[in-house]
């Protein structure tokens, strides 16, 4: 039998019986087929495929039949198959059918606020169970550091300190500075209207040494640093760089985490030193520029008040920091997912959750330190 597909016409409905072979070795006269029915077909109600008079039929004829009868629905007419005994080919047919309905894009939804409330919170235990189980990787990989030395990037540690540290120097210095003018100024207004402007050089040395010091260096490192660590990972994972160390018997963790992450531990605290100094400067600046006080007079009520409690209250807390820096921007590099997109996506989350980790860490030892009276 040839290969052909009659309609006959019954009221309202049509029916199309595709006869023949229907398979890739008369796909030439199966498509010339398709093509001649979907031509002639004149019909402005309901099209039934009818497969009683198929002889065969593979993968080829059926995705040629799917697509017949989706040009006809967006042509308006409603198809329906009738499998007529017929249920390899209606298996077939039914199958492209389906996988085309699921590739298609399918339109985003509107959500409302709860909705996306309760998207946002159903996603919650799943991003906490992801950054749990990567800080236990990197836990361990802290261990396996000393035990297996090779299994750690050792040669890129001065690189790294020297990209964080020593390049971030002038930012965190200028920035540290202004804090302390602006403690200083803040003082002088505040302080003088009482007299007591003999305590600002003790308001910088508190405020700055313990609070604002650590705080204002990390804040600065995680959006600098943190920035340029989550999107060198995120780049190696989506170039599949990532997937070449794990195929040549590296850990991804121990060979670019840990680095990182002692990078900054060691960094920050010598960035965080180096800005207390100079914003020590930057209130002096601001005294000596609204009062009458000498510098004299102001280094020397800054030295009585430069205590050990003050410097290790501010100090202890900088490799916390720096630690939970590399921690989250190496998290959001390494689960980067995609494209370019990915990539820039994946920054800018490492720098916002970097920052609020930073605020919430220094928050925590605060606290600590109030409840111990120190």
């Amino acid at each position: 039998m040839s290969v052909a597909i009659r309609a006959e016409a019954n009221g309202e409905r049509t029916s199309l019986v595709p006869a023949g072979a229907f398979d890739l070795a008369h796909a030439s006269a199966v498509v010339r087929a398709v093509e001649q029915a979907e031509r002639d077909l004149i019909a402005s109600g309901d099209v039934d495929l009818h497969l009683s008079a198929l002889e065969g039929i593979d993968g080829s004829g059926a995705v040629l039949l799917a697509q017949l009868m989706d040009r006809l629905e967006a042509r308006g007419l409603r198809t329906r198959l009738i499998e007529d005994h017929n249920p390899h080919a209606f298996r077939l047919i039914t199958l492209y059918r389906e996988r085309r309905v699921e590739a298609r894009p399918q339109p985003a939804r509107r959500m409302g606020p709860l909705a996306q409330l309760g998207a946002a919170a159903t996603g919650v235990p799943g991003k906490v169970t992801g950054a749990l189980d990567f800080l236990g990787h990197a836990a361990a990989a802290v261990p396996k550091a000393f035990v297996s030395p090779r299994s750690v990037d050792w040669s890129s540690l001065p690189r790294l300190m020297q990209a964080i540290g020593a390049d971030a120097l002038p930012v965190t210095s200028a920035a540290n500075l202004l804090v302390g003018l602006i403690i200083g100024f803040l003082g002088v207004s505040q302080l003088g209207r009482f007299g007591a402007v003999v305590y600002v050089p003790e308001l910088v040395v508190i405020a700055q040494f313990r609070e604002l010091g650590p705080l204002v260096t990390a804040i600065v490192v995680a959006g600098r640093s943190g920035a340029g660590l989550a999107s060198e990972l995120a780049t190696m994972q989506v170039s599949e760089e990532i997937d070449a160390l794990r195929s040549m018997g590296f850990n991804p963790v121990s060979w670019l985490v840990v680095p990182r992450c002692l990078a900054l531990v060691v960094t920050v605290p010598l960035l965080t030193w180096i800005g207390d100094v100079l914003a020590l400067g930057g209130g002096l600046l601001a005294t000596m520029a609204s009062t009458d006080m000498t510098p004299r007079a102001y280094v020397l009520s800054t030295a009585d008040h430069i205590t050990g409690a003050h410097f290790l209250n501010g100090m202890i807390r900088t490799p916390f920091l720096g630690l939970i820096i590399g921690l989250i921007a190496c998290r959001q590099g390494l689960a980067a997912r995609g494209g370019a997109e990915a990539v820039g996506a994946r920054t800018t989350s490492a720098v916002v959750m970097a920052i609020f980790g930073v605020i919430a860490i220094s928050a925590l030892f605060t606290l600590f330190f109030t409840m111990l009276g120190i």
